[in-house]
């Protein structure tokens, strides 16, 4: 059983998934980084000098300044500025892997095109001459082909 486990976990499959798993959790933090760093505070400034990261609603009616603050103080809050910013996140990878797929699924359908090509001659069955798909007699043998 140790045997088919080691083989399962070295064929390439198995490889090819975890390099997977690794590239895509690294895309996930750069288009996290995208989204905190780059796209939110222009479009911050844009609405209105607004840090969505910082936009929180206080569930224990205190009234926090920040974000920070409510959770220095052990308040609930309900953080949707932080979800804005993964929604965008999500929105972000999704558009990203609809392209990836889009080009795959486009150079599946070229390789599919040429896969598909009719063959233009046969084989004639009595002088194995290669002869036009259409004929209905051999053109080097002259023998009627069927």
């Amino acid at each position: 059983m140790l045997k088919e486990f080691k083989e399962f976990a070295l064929k390439g499959n198995m490889l090819d998934l975890a390099v997977g798993l690794i590239i895509g959790a690294s895309f996930g933090k750069i288009i996290t980084s995208l989204v905190n760093d780059i796209i939110m505070p222009p479009l911050g400034l844009l609405i209105g000098k607004v840090d969505f990261s910082n936009l929180f609603i206080d569930l224990s009616g205190k009234g926090y300044k920040s974000l920070q603050d409510a959770k220095a103080a052990g308040a609930a809050t309900i953080n949707y500025g932080a979800f804005i910013n993964v929604v965008i996140d999500f929105v972000i990878v999704a558009f990203a892997m609809f392209l990836l797929i889009k080009q795959v699924n486009k150079l599946d359908k070229k390789k599919e095109q040429v896969k598909k090509e009719e063959p233009t001659t046969k084989e004639c069955p009595f002088c194995h001459s290669q002869i036009n798909i259409k004929a209905t007699r051999c053109a080097f043998c002259t023998s009627e082909i069927k």
